[in-house]
């Protein structure tokens, strides 16, 4: 059985030194608070009256409001801020954040109480000990820092592992030139804005020979690519980002290259006829930075996404990931309450065989977001294979079908030779304003192309780089929660950047009228 948590047994000296930094009053005030050893942070806004939070409530310190006295008061005893208005208690963990006005004078105070607690990965100390690469991910406040911390603890003294802090805010190992013992034995450097820490992890590697890597809150591409180069050299990586599950950072333009990236890509005609898929499709576009990402789902509860590449890959193609999902029992205990599914990870999926007359009618015979389905096509073949046309009408996912009898088809295929020795049939079907399009060799290449030219299709070319758009609009979607509108398609090209905007949960609807008809991608406002 493992351990219960436990603080570390400094922690008593660190919570006076915090409460020493506040006024008489306030100082008094937290003294006679019960639960104080349940204290997140306390609030001092100019103006207004000082607050006490806890996890799931607060309560008033005084009632007198906040002075810039007071303010003063703490500012004096604490180090100074850094340009992250980040400031520290020497050898503590506590951080004071600040507020400041438009010239830049101080008038509000975040103090966050920090604690080195013992035995929070009891619960994931298999997947730390394995030498993967770990990203925990969860909202702000549910534990991730603490985590990082008894990680280094852990892995440089339980394992005598060479291991590199690289602490930006001084939220790991405290504020001061000497780290605080949370850490362990390992060894942190500081980062002095926080525009370098990217610049600061490379150093950890080139200049320091470490085995591990802690980071804390990657959030940028610099960093998200530093990251990448240190786990490509063989250093274990373990780091926290902003997001609150797997999800969030593979819709992240920022951080998705952490778990591999996402790309669209044209697959070929017999990759896409044996996945059951459409030819061009969301695909990794690398080896992810991190092996197992953990998502912290609160203190007691998180679940375990491994190997990523695999989840990654069965997301990309629709499917619902399963974690394993681990919880912390009463009595102190780890539990596996859900196992994690092999079948999320499968790589390939093969839809049962149906004819073509059945696929067709499953393809088009729905209502896609463009509203502009259209009729179906119906192709007579003139000394053309009838299975042929069928290959291409299936890899091209048109609304077509092959015809019985010429006078019921839209469209006669036949070929040049045919066409130049006719005996009067072709020149018969031309009569009844039936098209006739020649092809020059019965090639399945050959047809598509004519139906191509049909349908009015763009090249691969064409058709990757407005899928690329939409997955451009898609992010700033995301990120802004404001419209954009994509260049004007064929109706083709449009259901395809319909349904590349469904995988991402968003909306998008077709706008404007030929040739400037368009799609529009948008948010669904909150109910």
């Amino acid at each position: 059985m493992k351990e219960d948590l436990a603080q570390s047994p400094s922690s008593d000296w660190e919570l006076t030194a915090l409460l020493d930094i506040f006024p008489p009053n306030i100082r008094q005030a937290l003294i006679r608070l019960p639960h104080l050893d349940q204290l997140i942070e306390v609030i001092l806004d100019l103006g207004r009256l000082p607050e006490a939070r806890y996890p799931n409530d607060y309560c008033n310190l005084s009632e007198q409001p906040v002075t810039p006295d007071d303010i003063a008061a703490v500012t004096g005893r604490i180090g100074e801020f850094g340009k992250d208005n980040r400031a520290g208690i020497e050898q503590t963990l506590h951080r004071i954040s600040c507020l400041r006005n438009r010239s830049g004078k101080i008038i509000g105070l975040t103090c966050r109480v920090g604690r080195a607690v013992y035995g929070t990965i009891d619960i994931i100390l298999d997947v730390v000990r394995s030498g993967r690469s770990l990203l925990l991910l969860g909202k702000p406040g549910v534990g991730k820092t603490t985590m990082l911390r008894e990680v280094a603890r852990v892995l440089s003294g339980d394992l005598r592992k060479r291991v590199v802090v690289v602490d930006t805010s001084n939220e790991i190992a405290g504020d001061g030139d000497v780290p605080h013992a949370g850490i362990g034995h390992a060894r942190r450097m500081q980062v002095d804005v926080p525009q370098n820490q990217h610049a600061v992890m490379i150093e950890a590697v080139e200049n320091h020979m470490p085995e591990v890597v802690v980071i804390d809150e990657i959030g940028t591409e610099a960093e998200a690519l530093a990251a990448r180069t240190i786990a490509e050299r063989g250093v274990q990586l373990i780091g926290t980002a902003h997001g609150i599950d797997l999800e969030n950072i593979l819709m992240n333009p920022t951080l998705c290259d952490l778990v591999g990236g996402i790309g669209a890509v044209t697959l070929s005609d017999e990759e896409a006829r044996r996945r059951g898929t459409r030819k061009t499709v969301l695909e990794r576009k690398a080896p992810p930075t991190f092996e197992v990402v953990i998502e912290i789902q609160d203190r007691n509860r998180l679940a375990i996404h491994s190997p990523v590449d695999e989840v990654v890959d069965a997301m990309l193609r629709g499917q619902e990931p399963r974690p394993e999902v681990r919880v912390r029992n009463a009595r102190g205990g780890v539990e596996v309450v859900q196992e994690a599914e092999k079948e999320t990870v499968q790589t390939r999926y093969t839809p049962p065989r149906r004819t073509f007359y059945e696929s067709a009618e499953a393809t088009f015979g729905e209502n896609d977001s463009d509203e502009e389905t259209g009729d179906i096509v119906r192709i007579f073949p003139y000394g053309v294979s009838r299975a042929k046309i069928e290959r291409a009408v299936a890899n091209l996912r048109v609304p077509a079908l092959v015809a019985r009898k010429w006078d019921d088809a839209d469209v006669v295929l036949t070929l040049k030779a045919l066409e130049r020795r006719d005996n009067g049939k072709l020149r018969d079907i031309a009569g009844q304003n039936v098209p006739i399009y020649a092809i020059k060799t019965n090639t399945t290449a050959q047809i598509q192309n004519c139906l191509k030219d049909l349908f009015d299709l763009p090249s691969g070319d064409e058709e990757e780089v407005a899928l690329r758009e939409a997955e451009e609009a898609t992010y700033q979607v995301m990120l802004h929660h404001k419209p954009v509108e994509l260049s004007p398609q064929s109706s083709y090209i449009r259901r395809l950047q319909h349904q590349l905007v469904e995988k991402y949960n968003l909306q998008s609807r077709s706008t404007g009228v030929e040739p400037n008809r368009r799609v529009r991608v948008f948010k669904e406002a909150a109910r």
